[in-house]
């Protein structure tokens, strides 16, 4: 088995890079596990968005 991660600050960004590697990839996918983070750096909200793409 394998993982990919793929993290990206836009949600429509994360969407985009995990359809591109999805649509290169030819081995059977296991699981995609999807994550957002949020965080806040003097009254900015951050966000992190990630996907790990578990396959054989």
């Amino acid at each position: 088995m394998k993982v990919k991660i793929i993290d990206e600050a836009h949600e429509k960004d994360l969407e985009t890079s995990v359809n591109e590697f999805l649509s290169e990839l030819e081995k059977e996918i296991i699981d995609i596990k999807f994550q957002v983070a949020v965080s806040v750096d003097h009254e900015e909200q951050i966000y992190c968005f990630s996907a790990m793409i578990i396959y054989k």
